[in-house]
């Protein structure tokens, strides 16, 4: 077995087939094909179910995703530490961050990392839901992740940095409903149209809560497609609640942004496996949160 060969494995499980894979990796099928079948070999046991064109994780495959992942991790992790002797002129990066969070305070985190190491590439991965970061940190697909709560931090599977809070914001079209504020209390969205996310966000938590407690709105649209919010609210089909993140971008965009009354936030946090972190990990949490 060798660390090449876990990539490739790696790879058709990310990818979600033999095609999509060896096109990411510039290898030919027939190459990645046996490269796998030596790994098979090696462990005795078929990783996948060849089905036509398709390729369906084993019983063994399923056990293997995260130790190998654990083995890629460290090997980047012993390359990147030879790299740290020159100050992290090499590298790259992992973060899970959920869409808001991914406007800030990512977008400020990266650029303060980028600006000390310009050659340290960071990749972004997507997760919509704080359980979302947390499983991609913890499996080894993301490093650290960024994630946003209403309740406590999770702090059972990963180590949490806290990183600060967002407050809930009221973003409406130019000539949208309470023309002439800067502010609304919570109650007043009674009867208004609504832009909702899915089920498991913050912001959806919190318009479910104004529900239960007896404030009754209509949903104009749900979407699962964050940066479809405010193209929608530019359109007139609904008032969304969104948290500060969104604030700069939907001002520039022509959008009224208005605070909510009483104040509710989310807890915001940077969250890494409990073993040692790679240079460019622990550097870019030093950046962070200082």
């Amino acid at each position: 077995m060798d660390v090449r060969q876990l990539e490739y494995f790696l790879a058709i499980v990310d990818e979600g087939g033999f095609g999509r894979a060896a096109a990411v990796l510039y290898v030919s099928q027939p190459a990645l094909s046996q490269a796998v079948q030596a790994l098979e070999r090696d462990l005795g046991s078929a990783l996948f179910h060849r089905i036509g064109r398709r390729a369906v994780l084993t019983e063994a495959g399923r056990a293997l995703i995260e130790p190998a992942r654990a083995a890629v991790r460290s090997l980047r992790t012993a390359r990147d530490r030879v790299a740290a002797v020159t100050e992290l002129r090499t590298g790259c990066l992992d973060i899970a961050a959920m869409p808001s969070q991914a406007v800030e305070p990512l977008t400020t985190m990266i650029r303060a990392f980028s600006s000390r190491y310009p050659d340290v590439s960071v990749a972004i991965k997507a997760a919509f839901t704080a359980r979302d970061v947390v499983e991609l940190v913890r499996t080894g697909a993301a490093e650290l992740g960024l994630l946003a709560t209403s309740g406590p931090l999770p702090e059972r599977e990963v180590t949490c940095h806290p990183a600060g809070r967002q407050r809930f914001v009221l973003v409406t079209a130019p000539d949208g409903p309470f023309a002439g504020k800067n502010a609304v209390d919570c109650a007043e969205l009674a009867g208004h149209r609504l832009i909702v996310g899915q089920r498991g966000t913050g912001m959806r938590a919190y318009v479910d809560g104004l529900r239960e407690r007896g404030i009754e709105f209509g949903i104009a649209a749900e979407t699962e497609h964050r940066v479809s919010i405010l193209p929608l609210v530019l359109a007139g089909v609904g008032v969304a609640v969104v948290t500060e993140s969104w604030r700069d971008i939907a001002e520039r965009a022509g959008a009224r942004v208005l605070s909510i009354e009483p104040e509710s936030s989310l807890e915001i946090a940077l969250v890494s496996r409990r073993d040692e972190l790679s240079p460019a990990a622990g550097e870019f949490l030093a950046h962070a949160i200082g």
